[in-house]
């Protein structure tokens, strides 16, 4: 089916709808390296014109990937509402754009199951940044199992306190460096630099341990594979969040040794535990544009429509957090400071539509035309936006992944210039050490961060 158009007096056709869709988006590096991307930005704006005339219900009976036998494709099918979708099927891409701009949080979050994730990713690709901060502004979604996150006007975030070793007491020296600064409310959450059972276990310990010694209102989670959670829970270790990257086609989920099979074993071994105490919500889902492209699994479809793919699989799972590491994977993906400050709206925009816990690693290589400055920007509108939590480090540098992300200190930054909070239970833990008032913000406490250091020594030397 030929999708065409005149712009500037001039004819433009489109051979499919992945055509269209990747024409249509905004430019990226990593959509040029597949060679799929619009040649000029006249025909970026003709296949947004196209694109934005399209009904909905013909966008609808149209398959992006008609010669791939893909169970992505098949979860996406199912997931849509019938019911729902007839309410908004008269509509065009365009007129789509102007509902979401018009509408009220319930009409938000009834759309939830009336969108599939490619009528997500082509409304995205009409909007301003300002649109997109505007809309996810106004989609909350909430999440629970020891803390509850994504109320309004909280900011959470991730504790990340990596070691390129995995050494004990570095990984809780970097905990207690982020708790002091208010970063945890989210996860403390450690990507392990090996991926054994005794490895995972024993980080799964360090962080329990802490956090049982000192009654934090949080939860934690080791970054392994699924299927190394699998056994450790199995080995008795102390599960909170079960972990996994997620992408966006079949082959690419092969590529990361995931199923839909795999996933809910994983979430019925974590529920398995009832370690959650005023909520279940056991998953946690990193994903990241770019990823489909450097498995060979995008299958001609552009990187920020399959990135919205992933989120399909995300909200089949009773998820705390998603986020997506914005800039990780480098600029043959996401170019510079520009291109990552608008994935980073369009991916949060796009989840928080699908009705995820969204977040976002605000980072980037150190390849990458960007900097600190550029943080700083996306940071900000991404907290105007309402994400649900970010990730921060010691001095934005994670020593072991090797790429910059955000400091405990941009995260005071966010919620003292926005006037956000931490999470409510988190929030009451960190007035009752001393550390923070009720209005969120940090305040002096020498004595409690002395005396937290003093107690990590203390509990990893009693290990």
């Amino acid at each position: 089916m030929a999708l065409k158009t005149s712009v500037a007096g001039q004819t433009w056709s489109f051979a499919d709808l992945r055509t269209l869709l990747a024409k249509a988006s905004p430019e990226r590096s990593g959509d040029h390296l597949a060679e799929i991307a619009a040649t000029s930005a006249l025909e970026r704006v003709a296949a947004q014109h196209c694109l934005a005339d399209m009904p909905l219900k013909v966008f609808a009976g149209l398959e992006l990937m008609p010669e791939v036998d893909d169970w992505v494709s098949d979860l996406i099918a199912r997931q849509l509402d019938e019911v729902a979708f007839r309410r908004i099927s008269s509509l065009t891409v365009g007129e789509l754009r102007e509902h979401l701009l018009a509408a009220e949080p319930e009409e938000l979050e009834r759309l939830t199951y009336a969108l599939t994730p490619e009528m997500v990713a082509a409304v995205s690709k009409l909007m301003r940044n300002q649109d997109l901060i505007a809309i996810a502004a106004r989609r909350k979604v909430v999440k629970k199992f020891r803390s509850t996150i994504g109320l309004p006007g909280r900011l959470s975030a991730r504790n990340q306190p990596n070691d390129p070793t995995d050494d004990s007491f570095g990984i809780a020296a970097s905990l207690v460096d982020g708790l002091v600064m208010g970063s945890g409310d989210a996860v403390l959450g450690v990507n392990p630099a090996t991926d054994s059972v005794e490895d995972y276990t024993r980080v799964c310990r360090i962080l329990d341990d802490v956090r049982s010694r000192y009654e934090i209102a949080t939860q934690t989670c080791c970054l392994g594979h699924v299927t190394t959670a699998i056994e450790a829970i199995e080995a008795g270790a102390p599960v909170d969040l079960v972990f996994q990257s997620i992408a966006g086609s079949a082959k690419a989920n092969r590529s990361f040794g995931v199923s839909l099979e795999i996933l809910h074993e994983a979430e019925e071994a974590a529920k398995g535990l009832k370690r959650g105490t005023i909520g279940a919500d056991c998953f946690y889902f990193e994903t990241g544009q770019g990823t489909e492209l450097s498995a060979e699994a995008h299958h001609g479809v552009d990187q920020q429509t399959m990135e919205c793919r992933t989120y399909a699989i995300a909200r089949a799972f009773d998820c705390l957090l998603v986020n997506t590491v914005v800039g990780f994977i480098g600029p043959e993906y996401l170019f510079d400071g520009r291109q990552i400050i608008r994935a980073g709206l369009e991916d949060h925009f796009c989840g928080k539509l699908m009705g995820l816990p969204m977040g976002v690693d605000v980072c980037y290589t150190n390849h990458a035309e960007a900097d600190q400055n550029d943080m700083d920007v996306l940071l900000t509108l991404l907290a105007a936006a309402g994400v649900n939590f970010v990730i921060t480090v010691p001095g934005a540098d994670d020593i072991m992944l090797n790429y910059q992300s955000l400091s405990h200190h941009d995260l005071a930054y966010a919620r003292e210039t926005m006037g956000l909070k931490p999470a409510p239970e988190f929030l009451d833990w960190m007035m009752r050490q001393g550390m923070m008032d009720e209005t969120g913000m940090l305040t002096p406490a020498p004595q409690a961060l002395a005396d937290a250091i003093d107690g990590v020594e203390k509990l990893l030397e009693a290990s």
